[in-house]
């Protein structure tokens, strides 16, 4: 595998992600332990959480994830082996969200502490927050460089006409800039990133780590009723995809994987890696199984005719 950069920062990494939502939620500390391990021995380095992950799950109250991987950290002490992305600015209590300068402050050294380090290495806006203005959000990432506490910048959940202010008033104020996107991304969500988003990040060399890059699940093609979805953790979220366009795309996908001899699930990642505005898709697995499995679609190389039949599947209607 070749590094990739990301964006135009400093950090390289390889073509894969993993999602640390599922740390304190649907895999326990000892579990997350033993997927860490697997995912860095496999050779990958690029971690994604956020200061409110887990808090949807009963129980939690969110820095559950940051929580673990710091735990990890300490306890392998390779801490410059791999690059840390975390998020800030959902709620997590009442009164702790948005992306003013006061709640930053507080909110990374919230992160920084649980995750057991010293630096983020990405810091991003996990959304929008109209409320603030965005030269005060920016400034407050400057600073925060400035002090050491985070390396480089992103953004989650903008809109294009957002983050293009955002990269307009970086470039004329000086102040430091986004330089990766995290949408919601995968090939029976593309409407909302392809189009004006996606064009944006081409044409600024934006680095993009889309998330629910297997739709919740649904792109391994073990969904095919709702039958199959009752009682799972991610049910909600896979249950529209049931569908003739949703079906048809899991088709497409298992014809591709037979050529190729592989499995559905690595054709869905491949398709995104190949993607020329994708860096690092996010992929998440809570079993040291499904982990191996969706690694090697970064060994998978589609050619011109399968990503087509992809794409012609898959177009958004």
């Amino acid at each position: 595998m070749e590094k990739r950069q990301l964006g135009q920062s400093s950090l390289h990494v390889y073509p894969i992600t993993f999602g640390g939502n599922v740390f304190g939620w649907t895999a326990d500390e000892a579990m997350s332990f033993k997927l860490l391990d697997a995912f860095v021995a496999a050779g990958f380095n690029f971690i994604d959480t956020a200061d409110a992950y887990s808090r949807w799950h009963p129980g939690n109250k969110g820095g559950e994830s940051e929580t673990i991987i710091g735990n990890w950290l300490r306890v392998r002490g390779n801490r410059d082996k791999v690059i840390i992305a975390s998020k800030l600015g959902i709620e997590i209590i009442p009164g702790k969200q948005g992306l003013s300068r006061k709640y930053m402050m507080r909110a990374v050294e919230d992160s920084l502490r649980r995750l057991r380090t010293d630096y983020i290495d990405l810091y991003q806006s996990h959304r929008d927050d109209p409320d603030t203005p965005i030269e005060e959000t920016l400034s407050a990432y400057g600073d925060l460089i400035k002090q050491g506490k985070v390396r480089e910048i992103g953004a989650s959940n903008f809109s294009a006409s957002r983050l293009a202010d955002s990269l307009k008033l970086s470039k004329e104020r000086g102040l430091p800039r986004y330089q990766s996107l995290q949408p919601q991304y995968s090939l029976v969500e593309r409407a909302e990133f392809e189009g004006p988003l996606e064009d944006l990040c081409l044409k600024e060399k934006i680095g993009v780590i889309g998330y629910y890059s297997l739709a919740s699940g649904f792109l391994t093609g073990k969904y095919r009723s709702k039958a199959d979805a009752e009682g799972r953790a991610r049910a909600s979220r896979v249950t529209k995809y049931l569908t003739d366009y949703g079906f048809g795309v899991i088709a497409a996908l298992e014809d591709v994987a037979k050529r190729y001899s592989a499995r559905p699930v690595q054709i869905a990642v491949a398709w995104l890696i190949a993607r020329p505005s994708v860096t690092a898709p996010i992929v998440s697995a809570t079993d040291l199984d499904q982990l191996a499995e969706v690694l090697r679609s970064a060994e998978i190389k589609l050619d011109a005719a399968a990503i087509e039949q992809i794409d012609a599947a898959s177009k958004p209607r």
